[in-house]
């Protein structure tokens, strides 16, 4: 079978473990996409766009994706520095003269340094509390101000430094260039091109009814969220403005492939995805960065993307260029955890594309692998057993990071499993029953000793586990 072949066939229990990821962390939408090769293998929604109103979510409904917009503003950037029109060496100063006249030393910092998150320019402002709402984000007058008054936190590429105002000047940038409005020329230059039409670079009233609404989190064990109002970022667009949905954000992350020049040359794509910055706080590292694009490891693949964190909205789409492989994940509430979802679900792929360790074939006659599936309970948690690139596997849904949790299962007879026998603090190399009704539903398992039983028949016998028999 073929790597999307593979993929393709795992996709309903991916859904479902999204859907056993949000249920135990009481996330009230995620809307998920997955995109192997040019094929869209997976999108899906989960929960509600509204928790007060209980709409379910869509995979239809737009999503604020905050700083997936410096992606964009990247892109756009490079396509202008090919066709002549910029260069990555060229002072900010020349495009916003307000710098220049007011004698700030931001003036002289580089499109390149400003992309790279390497300026030393102010991250959100002295005052960044449009983003708890506070006040209006502000307006290009608003960012100049800023940057004129306190813009410069570190020298020009002493420390990497993300900030959101850096990205502003470069929007104001594209517009000095084009002569165009920011939303305009990213309309223009990067969303039509690909044929995006659930996806924009800033807040669009006209669309309000279609945007899932954002929520609050639940601080310190709070059961109940509020919703947020959505509002312009207005000159914070390069930065932060963008909506979409995540089939929307695979089919722009398709365009980074490697070997994809609907947008930009490959020559362009390697800068933008080549290692920039080592991001180490006091002594461990915490992120990496290329130009508008962060990357980041997991297990084999070398990913780039972006993550976004916008009020009630919390998103993150993972590409692989070379594999071509896109997750993108959107989540709608201050504390959706995204990454862990995006991250977990590129392992899970991987575990239905690459065996972690052989085990026999089943025995000629055994029952099909699919008879043995299902979500199981005891009083230590959530087992599933799943089919997954022709093998069954055992996986934990609701650890934080599924791997470790990962177990292969060797079929030795209808009514026996047995776990791949590895150096282990678990059951390894253990055998497990497995007990079918008269139809041949597989009623409970016992997994290193314990049963387990599908989550209804647990719910209703579990109160009887609560005293001694």
């Amino acid at each position: 079978m073929t790597t999307t072949g593979t993929i393709r066939s795992a996709t309903g229990y991916l859904r479902s473990w999204v859907e056993a990821q949000a249920a135990h962390r009481r996330v009230p939408g995620v809307q998920v996409a997955i995109r192997s090769g040019d094929e869209l293998v997976l999108s899906a929604a989960v929960g509600v766009a509204d928790a007060t109103t209980g709409a379910p979510l869509s995979t239809g409904h737009l999503f604020r994706i905050a700083s997936h917009s410096k992606t964009f503003t990247a892109t756009a950037v490079l396509r202008l520095v090919e066709a002549g029109h910029m260069r990555l060496d060229d002072p900010i100063g020349q495009f916003v003269p307000e710098l220049e006249d007011g004698g700030s030393p931001i003036a002289r910092v580089t499109v390149r340094e400003l992309l790279g998150h390497q300026s030393g320019v102010i991250r959100d402002g002295q005052d960044g509390d449009f983003w708890q709402l506070g006040r209006p984000f502000p307006d290009r007058s608003g960012v100049v101000a800023e940057v004129l008054r306190a813009g410069a936190v570190h020298r020009r590429n002493e420390h990497f430094k993300y900030s959101n105002v850096g990205y502003a000047l470069l929007g104001l940038a594209i517009e000095s260039v084009t002569g165009s409005t920011y939303a305009e020329h990213l309309q223009a230059s990067v969303l039509e091109p690909l044929g995006l039409t659930r996806t924009g670079a800033e807040y669009d009233p006209a669309r309000a009814e279609e945007y899932a609404a954002g929520h609050t989190g639940l601080l310190l064990g709070e059961d109940t969220r509020q919703t947020i109002e959505h509002v312009d970022t207005r000159a914070m667009a390069a930065a932060t403005g963008f909506w979409s949905t995540a089939e929307d954000l695979t089919a722009y992350g398709a365009a980074h492939y490697l070997g994809d020049e609907r947008l930009l040359s490959d020559d362009s794509k390697r800068i933008m995805q080549r290692l920039e910055s080592i991001v180490t706080a006091y002594g461990t590292e915490v992120g990496r960065y290329g130009v508008g694009m962060a990357l980041q490891t997991v297990g084999e693949r070398q990913l780039v993307g972006h993550s976004g964190g916008y009020p009630g909205h919390i998103t993150l789409t993972l590409i692989d260029p070379v594999d071509r492989l896109v997750v993108s994940v959107l989540t709608n509430a201050m504390d959706g955890p995204a990454e862990d979802l995006a991250v977990g679900l590129v392992k899970v792929i991987d575990v239905a594309l690459t065996p972690r360790t052989e085990v026999p074939p089943p025995p000629a006659g055994a029952p099909p692998l699919a008879s043995f599936t299902g979500r199981f309970a005891s009083l230590w948690g959530v087992l599933d057993v799943a089919e997954l690139g022709g093998r069954l596997v055992l996986i934990r849904p609701t650890l934080t990071d599924p791997l470790p949790g990962v177990e292969e299962l060797e079929v030795v007879d209808a009514s026996t499993l047995r776990v791949a026998a590895q150096p282990s603090f678990g059951p390894a190399g253990e055998l497990v029953p497995v007990q079918r009704d008269a139809d041949g539903r597989v009623v409970s398992l016992r997994f290193g000793g314990v049963t387990s039983r599908p989550v209804d028949e647990f719910r209703r016998l579990r109160s009887g586990m609560t005293h001694l028999a």
